[in-house]
């Protein structure tokens, strides 16, 4: 097992295991997928040790084997916000393990929170169930046909807690808990309550706690927690958003040559001037500016 909070993590929405999950992979990586989808939650699965449990490849191996099954689409490595001992924050890597193979758009879509769950499996088969003769009740008449039992002094009858309901629905809305609401509606009440609906009218208007500020959206939500690493080897570690990493890799591990500089020149402009300066150096008489 790795270190507590590290390893192996499994990526949801996968299909069943079944015979054949690998058999789209070359013989190696398909062994080494089988090893790691037989390892559980937290397992260490670096190249050290899937060369320890399998008996047939060494650490090169199933080094080469990981970084391929990045490309296929089923291994992600990532750097996570965890909750550390001491009640803070830190940073680990984990590495999601997915049965079934990904595409690029599948792990941007979990880095930003919003995985579509296909092949997950489905809910368990509808019981029938004899119909239900009274209407449902929401959360906030429930509440308010409670209050009772916190003090029989707010008695309220049906007709003042479905004429109530929209203005407990809106703390509810805002966040609030029905202990908070109950609080609110029961606190300092006078001795003697002659209309029960229009002091909670009062006290659901006025008590009326604040609007939340709106929830980030998924994304950057999730960036802020969750960032991807180039696994190439599982040494590179170079973070980046999952468009600029396709296939787990960055653009040195895939072999892509980088882009001209914006400003300045580039090592092919330099080797071109300097081959001219050194050809001018050979002329005689000419300038060496």
């Amino acid at each position: 097992m790795a270190r507590p909070g590290y390893g192996k993590r499994i990526a949801p929405g996968q299909t069943p295991r079944r015979k054949g999950d690998f058999a789209h992979l070359p013989i190696r990586e398909a062994a080494i997928a089988a090893l790691i989808d037989a390892l559980p939650e937290g397992a260490a699965m670096d190249a050290k040790t899937l060369a320890k449990l399998s008996p047939d490849y060494g650490q090169a191996a199933c080094r080469t084997a990981l970084n391929r099954l990045h490309t296929a689409g089923h291994l992600r490595r990532f750097r996570e916000r965890a909750a550390a001992e001491d009640g803070g924050m830190r940073w680990v890597t984990h590495t999601y393990f997915s049965r079934t193979a990904r595409d690029d758009a599948w792990w941007e879509r979990f880095w930003a929170g919003d995985v579509v769950e296909e092949g997950a499996p489905g809910p368990p088969p509808a019981v029938p169930v004899p119909p239900v003769t009274r209407p449902a009740r929401s959360r906030a008449y429930a509440a308010l046909a409670g209050l009772t039992r916190a003090d029989d002094r707010l008695a309220l009858s049906a007709a003042d807690c479905a004429a109530l309901e929209p203005l407990a629905a809106e703390w509810f809305a805002r966040g609030a808990g029905e202990s908070q609401l109950v609080r609110a509606l029961t606190a300092g009440l006078p001795p003697s309550v002659h209309s029960p609906a229009a002091l909670m009218r009062t006290r659901l208007v006025e008590k009326l706690p604040p609007e939340r500020e709106p929830e980030p959206e998924p994304e950057a939500r999730r960036a802020s927690l969750r960032i991807m690493e180039c696994a190439v080897c599982a040494v590179c570690g170079v973070p980046g958003r999952p468009d600029a990493l396709p296939g787990g890799m960055c653009r040195d591990c895939r072999g892509e040559p980088r882009a001209p500089e914006a400003y300045g020149l580039s090592a092919a402009d330099v080797r071109a001037r300097v081959d001219r300066l050194r050809a001018a150096a050979r002329v005689p008489g000419r300038s060496r500016t």
